[in-house]
């Protein structure tokens, strides 16, 4: 294959294990997060970091307090070196954090930063190796808005519009079975 063509081939898998890994966060699914990493990987979040079984253990079934996440992925620079690659992705990733009554209840906190991977291609399939997360800024909106029942004034029609951390009605959709 041309040498131009295996690199936009190899970019675009780069991307699309990113964008896996996000929704797999999201969604809490051990599955679509384990077919990200290599088993051997590891990660530093800053405030919490280790081996690929850590960061599993870590993400799902993810902590009881933090009932929902959303992770939007911004533009991805990829450097390729052969069957290694190191990608910086920007990210900014909503949490709706519950502190406990005592503690102002649910709050909605988003973060900004980059995640910087370093990827490794082995039998034709790209995963992480390593990850580091570098945090831009962080803002705590405060006080959660309650928008389970709708949105903006107006009421959803059914129970399956909020998005979930699980049994998320994508998971239905993407199976085919929203009937």
């Amino acid at each position: 294959m041309e040498p131009t063509i295996q690199q936009f081939i190899d970019r675009e898998a780069i991307r699309d294990c990113v964008a896996r890994l996000a929704r797999g966060e999201d969604r809490r699914s051990a599955e679509l997060i384990r077919g990200c990493w290599w088993p051997e990987a590891t990660f530093d979040y800053g405030v919490h970091g280790g081996d690929f079984e850590t960061y599993l253990a870590w993400v799902v079934p993810g902590a009881h307090a933090i009932k929902d996440t959303q992770h939007v992925l911004g533009q991805t620079y990829i450097e390729l070196n052969g069957d290694k690659a190191k990608a910086e992705t920007h990210v900014i990733s909503y949490h709706r954090v519950d502190m406990g009554a005592e503690n102002g209840g649910e709050r909605d906190t988003c973060i900004g930063g980059r995640y910087l991977d370093s990827f490794e291609k082995r039998d034709g399939e790209w995963r992480i190796a390593d990850r580091v997360m570098l945090y831009d800024w962080e803002q705590d909106w405060g006080e959660a808005a309650d928008w389970s029942t709708g949105v903006m004034g107006y009421p959803f029609t059914a129970d399956h519009f909020p998005g979930r951390a699980k049994g998320d009605y994508s998971e239905k959709w993407f199976a085919g079975d929203t009937k």
